[in-house]
């Protein structure tokens, strides 16, 4: 009988280090994961960063042109470029760091949507094909960091639902830091209220 029972435990201690296994190998595909579509996320807001300082040059063309406003595009960009230059690992593992970095690109997104609305009132600036080719890019890149920031939730999703399921949850702790929790992007605020349009 005794045998059997030592057998038996075995088998078991064989099954839960190989749970265990699966469980720490899946985690970390998930986290490669997250970690790669976070490299894309970072790749389309640098873009974003190295066209801004092609459109303010393109704009200070305009000898009358607002210079508040350029330098309200200047300096948003300059904190999201410093916040950007943190630790990518820090902006996953810490959510402050993460809600800086994500409070850095909605300063910058709000500073160029000024920009281009103060555009409007120079018919001159417009008509450039400098001009008109950088604000095409611009709205490019907008979309695909929509897209990115989408593709990263959705990775940060998987992990997390593996990360927090029994007993992946149990098997987590004890690495502590290593498998935390991954944030998500969160809607700027007002972006539940529809714009009010009057003509």
């Amino acid at each position: 009988m005794g045998k059997w029972l030592g057998l038996g435990l075995v088998a078991l201690l064989v099954l839960l280090g190989l749970g265990a296994v699966g469980s720490y190998n899946s985690l970390v595909r998930l986290e490669q994961a997250v970690d790669a579509q976070w490299g894309q996320v970072e790749n389309v807001y640098q873009r974003r960063l190295d066209l801004v300082p092609n459109l303010v040059a393109t704009v200070k063309g305009a000898a009358s042109f607002e210079q508040q406003t350029l330098t309200q595009v200047i300096e948003a960009r300059a904190k999201a470029s410093q916040v950007s230059l943190t630790a990518s690992r820090e902006l996953l593992e810490e959510p402050a760091a993460f809600q800086q970095f994500q409070q850095a690109q909605q300063n910058l997104s709000g500073a160029l949507s000024r920009l281009l609305v103060t555009v409007e009132r120079y018919p001159e600036l417009r008509a450039t094909e400098n001009f008109r080719e950088l604000q095409a890019q611009l709205e490019g890149t907008e979309n695909r960091i929509a897209v990115e920031r989408m593709r990263f939730n959705e990775a940060a999703r998987a992990f997390n639902t593996r990360r927090n399921s029994f007993p992946t949850v149990l098997f987590a702790g004890f690495f502590g830091r290593r498998f935390a929790e991954r944030p998500y992007f969160q809607a700027e605020p007002g972006a539940k209220t529809a714009p009010e349009v009057r003509f």
